[in-house]
């Protein structure tokens, strides 16, 4: 089913798209073979087929109003090629209808901050003062073809730049009506304290975006508190463990040593067993609630605090739907209880991503 799912994909891509782009020349070999394919990074290289189709340069049948680019999947090499496709002009029409999200404060643009990473050649900064963040969120607008997001989030808090400094910057932004609420992700409980206590915020920091998972959930229990003092959402990524809480058959998957995949501990013999005990011990949680390992390992998340939400990788219809089940799960406070005991002794408190 996946090879047929990627066959398809590369069909739909190489038949609809004006011109064939990547995030680097391995992802481009991946998705497109020998065709010619330009590297792109994060959209910063973009303005310059805009400029060609407003100035006349690619051929008349290129360039539709409706042709715009998207991304597929996570930055990786197997997973997000970008792409001209005619789909965006239909989910404009939409867009009343979803909350848009999206993270300031990384940037590619060699303009100052801290260095991060590199990646491709390019130096990727983390910048969170003022005219950085304003930047970062125009250039989204821009990309996105929208007038406003309704969440951003600071993507690394940074020490180095003050705090009053990016908070007002995203006041301004919220005046501006460009943004509706702002957050933060890898952070701590008191850098959420830091944000509600600038005295020019209005509600401060809506949404704080931290890992947390039943196998792994020591940072998040100890940011709860916080949230729960000021009303504050909590937004967890990692609740399915890169895939490894999806059930038995993932963890007979083998992975490269590039893939963050091959370095989590769910890959170690004496946890992968303890994991493998745990799904016999949940199987008939499964079956009484007519659901999968994910839907329970969700449920299960959802019951740790009451303004919890789930940030989750989807990639196929039936991911959305199969999802979406874990709301209808109300687990009792004893099954709770006893899905945790049966990993308290695999648990981790620190992931190495």
């Amino acid at each position: 089913a996946q090879r047929a799912y990627r066959s398809l994909m590369r069909r739909l891509i190489l038949r609809n798209s004006t011109d064939l782009l990547g995030c680097s020349d391995l992802a481009n070999a991946y998705m497109y073979g020998n065709r010619p394919a330009a590297v792109i990074h994060n959209g910063t290289q973009l303005q310059r087929f805009r400029d060609a189709r407003e100035n006349g340069d690619v051929a008349a049948d290129l360039q539709p109003a409706a042709v715009h680019l998207c991304t597929v999947g996570r930055v990786s090499a197997q997973k997000n090629p970008l792409f001209i496709v005619s789909v965006a002009e239909e989910l404009l029409k939409l867009r009343q209808d979803f909350v848009l999200q999206t993270k300031c404060s990384l940037n590619w643009r060699g303009e100052g901050g801290n260095f991060h990473y590199e990646r491709d050649g390019y130096t990727v900064n983390n910048d969170t003062r003022a005219a950085a963040v304003k930047k970062d969120v125009e250039d989204s607008l821009r990309r996105m073809q929208t007038d406003h997001i309704d969440s951003i989030i600071v993507h690394y808090v940074c020490k180095s730049f003050p705090v009053e400094e990016t908070v007002g910057a995203l006041e301004d932004l919220i005046k501006e009506g460009k943004i509706r609420t702002y957050g933060l992700s890898n952070s701590q409980p008191a850098d959420l304290e830091e944000y509600k206590s600038v005295p020019h915020a209005t509600d401060g920091a809506a949404v704080v975006q931290e890992f947390f998972s039943i196998l792994s959930p020591f940072h998040g229990r100890d940011y709860f508190e916080v949230c729960k003092k000021y009303g504050t959402s909590f937004q967890t990524y990692g609740v399915l463990e890169e895939g490894f809480l999806t059930g038995p058959a993932f963890m007979e998957k083998t992975f490269a040593k590039t893939d963050i995949r091959s370095r989590i501990p769910w890959v170690e013999e004496e946890k992968k067993a303890g994991l493998k005990k745990a799904f016999e011990l949940w199987k008939p949680l499964c079956e009484k609630y007519s659901c999968s390992y994910s839907n329970l390992v969700e449920a299960w998340a959802l019951t740790q605090y009451d303004k919890m939400s789930l940030l989750v990788g989807m990639r196929k219809t039936a991911n959305v739907a199969d999802n979406a089940k874990c709301l209808d799960i109300l687990l009792t406070p004893e099954e709770v209880v006893m899905m945790e005991e049966t990993v308290k002794a695999i648990q981790v408190a620190v992931l190495d991503k």
